[in-house]
This record gives structure tokens, sequence and C-alpha cells, in this order.
């Protein structure tokens, strides 16, 4: 599914490969969309692409991996993500699940707070969801092996 929205919004894509360039370029982007720049793991991109037209966002890593944020817990990023982005917000997230009491949830939403700045929502695709301090994205993630 994925793959399928990637070819969607393609065309009029900034498109980044390399794993330096693309790391670069994630991090202007959560920047410019005023989220924490180490919100999500950067390291073994290949390719990140862009449309400014529609804010849909893609990723592509070498590998599915597994990290670990400072007091949030463990997440796992697939080899492809997507969303879109908006000021303050990622919607429609795929390829991100986040492990809660043994349970494997997936997040298709995250944001921050309107009403308290200091904080960052994730919501499921259920609709649950849990807030944390965004000063807890301060850091980079640790892989989990």
């Amino acid at each position: 599914m994925a793959s399928k929205d990637i070819a969607t919004h393609r065309a009029g894509a900034e498109i980044y490969h390399g794993a330096t360039l693309c790391k670069q370029k994630a991090r202007e982007l959560l920047d410019k969309f005023r989220l924490p720049e180490t919100l999500m793991p950067f390291n073994d991109l290949i390719e990140l692409g862009f449309n400014p037209t529609t804010g849909f966002m893609w990723m592509k890593q070498q590998k599915p991996t597994k990290y670990r944020v400072k007091d949030t817990g463990v997440s796992s990023y697939a080899s492809e993500l997507t969303g879109f982005l908006e000021d303050r917000r990622m919607r429609k997230l795929t390829g991100i699940k986040s492990k809660d009491m043994m349970i494997w949830m997936t997040i298709s939403d995250v944001s921050i707070d309107r009403g308290d700045p200091n904080k960052i929502i994730f919501t499921t695709s259920m609709g649950l969801w849990k807030s944390f301090p965004v000063t807890a994205f301060e850091n980079e993630p640790e892989e989990v092996k």
C-alpha cells in the first residue's frame, strides 16, 4: 500500500537519496512543520520524498528497525514510512508501531498539542492516544537490536 501511495504523490515531489542528505532534509522538513527534529530515526534512509502540493511525505530505509526513545518506549519503523505533514502534525501515517504494555499499536497521527505546545500526542488507528513531553524527543533515539 505504501509503495502505491508513493507512486501517486511522486509527480511534483522533492526527492532525495543517500543517508546523509536524507537525514538532513528530513530534519529540515520536521523543523519547517514545527515538529521535533528527532521525532523519528533517520540513520539508514535511502530515499526521502516530499510533495509540497499535497503535503505527502515518504521515507524508505534499508530495513525495518526498532528504536527506543527515552521515557516513551520502543517503536518499530517499517522499511517504507508515509504520511501527510501539516503545521505541528503528521497524519495518516503508515509504517510506524509503538509497543505499550506488550502490545504493538499502529500509530496513525502525531501532533503537538495546541493547548500545550510542550506536549506531543500519538494517536493510534483505533483512536487511542498517549501524550509525552516534547523534551523526550530532544535526543537521538537509540536502536534496539
